[in-house]
């Protein structure tokens, strides 16, 4: 069985204690990807110690020679495309086209994040007093501990360490225990591209050792993404410590069909949103909100298309949907569907493991479509991560958008209608941090600020240029040319 190391101050290290965990491919229980370093809080001192002392020559390094490697290690990623997905798609389950669009968002962040390196502007500002100039810029905050979840193996990942990198700062990655192998080839990339010893490193590891990263008095920032519960905790300990953190959390995000939508266009949207990644994304598609005039036949029409959804191992051409991670994560769609029902929640389709043949051997979970949701049943409230969507009659545009913003979260939105007076309302009104017009929850583009409001996050943007204000801090100059005292507020009034 191969054995997988971390990558600490430029090197390939297995965990001081010799301890490893495995990984299993959720499509195929008896498929062992491998052995993983189960890093402990020695192998996180090290890390730290590599990360600061790098962190003092590489903030020196200009701006866009930082870039320059960078856009290395999107030539890299880009070379490393297919296979890279195929690794993926191993570890967590979704289909080899949906990692490597994974990999593609790496592959333009890097470039995105490249670029910026050349336009980290700061801003000048007429002094109130004579003979004085006023200035601001960006600098770097020091060490960054990245913890991110399994789904989005390099995408997530890539949105938060390559700005950081570019700004200036060093990491020290976490990846998910569920996709420790993505995180591994990610230094494999650094490490190629060329990055100094230190910039870069990863520790694989499971829950306790990400905590050891939020609570180590050398991780100046975290920038995480994983589940509410998570992040919250998260959240309260940086806020003890004083340390700055991007709390990215969990999603109920909705779609709405007006009843004047195209609606073949309305249905392959959520088809996508609701069972892309099989749900398993935090921006999917958890809730429909259909107008009453055009409900049921809505319902019969996605009930068509879910049935006939292809459920497979993801490795296989002509998969569209893949397993749940684990057998933890089909238990849990299991008694939110039991839940839903018992609470008055009609059953259209799904709501069963799939285990015909091959698919025994994996966590596959049917398409399911739950109708009659109201606001006070549980699965219109909580996040489930699975391919469950729970559907819900509204009696015009004013109650849809109130059953949309109806929810502790406010990530992704979806709105389908012809009426562009309505549409601009939706922009206006719905409680998100992501509208879209016309087209499913999920699909944000690397270049364009990623967050949401409410549950869902602290405030913070990944993404764009927005990215920045989490991975660097303004320091503000003024430089005083008269030769004399001139005390500001007071002797120029």
């Amino acid at each position: 069985m191969e054995i997988f190391k971390n990558y600490i101050n430029g090197q390939w290290v297995s965990a001081k204690s010799g301890k490893t965990f495995q990984n299993i491919n959720p499509a195929n229980r008896d498929d062992i990807i491998g052995e993983f370093a189960l890093s402990e809080q020695a192998d996180v001192d090290e890390a730290v110690v590599a990360a600061r002392k790098a962190f003092k020559s590489w903030k020196l390094v200009p701006a866009p020679k930082r870039g320059d490697l960078l856009r290395k290690a999107g030539d890299i990623f880009n070379r490393r495309k297919e296979e890279l997905g195929r690794i993926m798609t191993r570890e967590m389950g979704k289909p080899t086209f949906e990692t490597e669009g994974d990999v593609q968002e790496a592959i333009d962040t890097a470039y995105y994040a490249a670029s910026e390196t050349r336009r980290l502007f700061g801003h000048t500002a007429p002094s109130e007093m004579f003979e004085k100039a006023n200035m601001s810029f960006r600098v770097p905050i020091g060490v960054c501990g990245i913890i991110t979840a399994w789904n989005f193996p390099v995408a997530v990942p890539s949105w938060k360490i390559l700005p950081a990198i570019a700004a200036g700062n060093t990491v020290v990655y976490k990846p998910s225990k569920e996709s420790p192998h993505s995180g591994v080839i990610f230094a494999e990339i650094m490490e190629e591209a060329g990055f100094p010893a230190g910039v870069f490193n990863v520790l694989t590891g499971k829950g306790s050792m990400g905590n050891m990263l939020v609570k180590h008095p050398g991780i100046d920032l975290i920038g995480f993404t994983g589940s509410t519960d998570i992040g919250c905790h998260i959240g309260e300990i940086c806020g003890r410590m004083n340390k700055k953190c991007s709390l990215e959390m969990g999603g109920k995000n909705a779609q709405i069909v007006m009843d004047d939508a195209n609606l073949e266009l309305a249905l392959e949207g959520v088809l996508w949103g609701a069972f892309g990644t099989t749900g398993q994304r935090c921006t999917a598609t958890s809730r429909l909100i259909v107008h009453k005039d055009i409900y049921e036949k809505f319902l019969g029409m996605l009930k068509l298309r879910a049935e006939s959804l292809i459920l497979g191992d993801g490795l296989v051409k002509g998969t569209q949907v893949g397993p749940l991670i684990h057998e933890q994560s089909l238990q849990n769609c299991a008694n939110y569907v039991a839940k839903a029902l018992q609470e008055g929640g009609r059953l259209i389709c799904g709501g069963k493991r799939a285990n015909d043949g091959n698919l025994a051997k994996g966590s596959f979970y049917e398409p399911t479509v739950i109708a009659d949701v109201l606001p006070t049943h549980t699965i219109f409230m909580e996040e489930i991560f699975g391919p469950v969507l729970a559907v819900t009659k509204a009696d015009s545009f004013e109650h849809a958008i109130e059953l949309q913003n109806t929810c502790d979260f406010g990530l992704s939105s979806s709105i389908y209608t012809k009426n562009v007076n309505n549409a601009f309302k939706a922009i206006r009104d719905i409680e998100a941090g992501i509208t879209y017009i016309n087209a499913p929850t999920i699909g944000a583009e690397a270049h364009m600020p990623f967050g949401g409001v409410k549950g869902t996050g602290n405030g913070h943007r990944e993404g764009g240029w927005t990215v920045f204000d989490i991975f660097t801090e303004w320091k503000t100059v003024y430089i005083d040319y008269s030769d004399k005292l001139q005390r500001a507020q007071i002797d120029n009034y």
